[in-house]
């Protein structure tokens, strides 16, 4: 009976054995490894990218909301102590951020004096330029470089498997998994369109980051002499 009400429905009704692949790139048909090439593929061919999302290493916890793309960067990240925005353009790498952010524990265990709050006050929404020698440098350009974070923060751990789908900002999604429970990740590849990348959870509770904008170009200048001062020494700790 119901095979024949199928039959019977087929010329005007497409419920019966859907295609849930239909519409789309053709990605959800491919093995999860497959998938994860694709993936892996179209963000390497990517002009630009938008990540946001929370980040936990034994370094800390750290919230991002960066603009990438292959000659620099833009946007802010949030430590345990402080909220700070970069700016690189090319090699030159640029820091804003409140007199809080100037002031606050360096490690050595000393307060800061009258001196360092009137600095800071001096430095307060300013964009510092950071120079390369400083130890700082290498540790906050990382947090702009595109291609190095997201072949970071997208990698897979364990037997990649397929997952179930889903919906990312409106756009269908194909889940891939680190292990079977996710636990070495998991990885949501968009399904229409080329596929992007959309949502990463990394494994262990690790934090989960949210990728949008791909291919959306952005303006990158540096700031105006009016809205940058120099620091005079090594940054203070991150």
């Amino acid at each position: 009976m119901p095979l024949a009400l199928c039959a019977g429905l087929a010329v005007g009704l497409t419920a019966c054995g859907a295609d849930p692949d239909e519409g789309t790139n053709g990605v959800g048909k491919l093995s999860a490894p497959e998938i994860e090439r694709e993936a892996r593929s179209a963000a390497d061919g990517a002009k630009a990218v938008r990540l946001a999302g929370t980040l936990v290493s034994k370094n800390g916890t750290f919230k991002l909301n960066m603009r990438l793309k292959k000659n620099g960067a833009t946007g802010s990240v949030t430590t345990k102590n402080s909220t700070f925005e970069l700016l690189r353009v090319g090699d030159a790498l640029f820091l804003k951020a409140d007199a809080g952010f100037w002031t606050h524990d360096k490690g050595d265990g000393k307060k800061p004096t009258e001196s360092d709050t009137e600095a800071a006050d001096k430095l307060d929404d300013k964009y510092v330029k950071v120079p390369q020698d400083d130890p700082s440098y290498k540790q906050l350009r990382g947090f702009t470089e595109m291609r190095p974070l997201l072949h970071g923060l997208i990698g897979l751990h364990g037997e990649v498997v397929k997952g179930d789908r889903d919906q990312i900002g409106g756009v269908r999604t194909v889940k891939v998994k680190g292990g079977a429970d996710g636990e070495g990740g998991t990885l949501d590849v968009a399904l229409e369109g080329s596929p992007y990348p959309l949502r990463f959870t990394r494994g262990g509770g690790a934090g989960l980051v949210v990728l949008s904008e791909w291919d959306k170009d952005f303006p990158l200048t540096e700031p105006a002499r009016e809205e940058t001062l120099d620091y005079g020494s090594r940054l203070p700790r991150t």
